[in-house]
């Protein structure tokens, strides 16, 4: 005869069990008997310990992709002598041409508005 190999679920703990019973008290209806009450509260209690397990693994992804990240820009990281060339940005002279415009016409204006 084979055994079945299952994994033994672990205990609850205490602050779970007494959270998994204080909802399920609190959502009691009139009439519910203690059994439905106590299936309630293992249902949340599995809750708990499922939503638990789910935030351990998300805070693991997270340590590792920090971690990696860490790696990745310690061995990525330029040293001096690898330096990018600066970049030069030729910038429009349209801006320089509206300035002297905008100079010659105020000239225009002063000089005519003398005569």
């Amino acid at each position: 005869m084979a055994k079945t190999s299952r994994k033994k679920r672990p205990a609850p703990s205490p602050e779970t069990q007494a959270a998994a019973e204080q909802i399920a008290k609190g959502t009691q209806r009139p009439g519910q008997t203690k059994e439905q009450t106590r299936l309630i509260q293992q249902g949340i209690q599995k809750g708990i310990e499922e939503y638990k397990k789910q935030q351990r693994a998300k805070a693991r992804a997270a340590d590792k992709a920090k971690k990696q990240q860490a790696q990745l820009n310690n061995t990525v990281a330029p040293t001096p002598t690898e330096q990018a060339p600066p970049t030069i940005v030729k910038s429009s002279p349209l801006p320089w041409w509206l300035l002297l415009l905008s100079w010659l016409g105020f000239g225009l204006y002063i000089w005519f508005t003398q005569l």
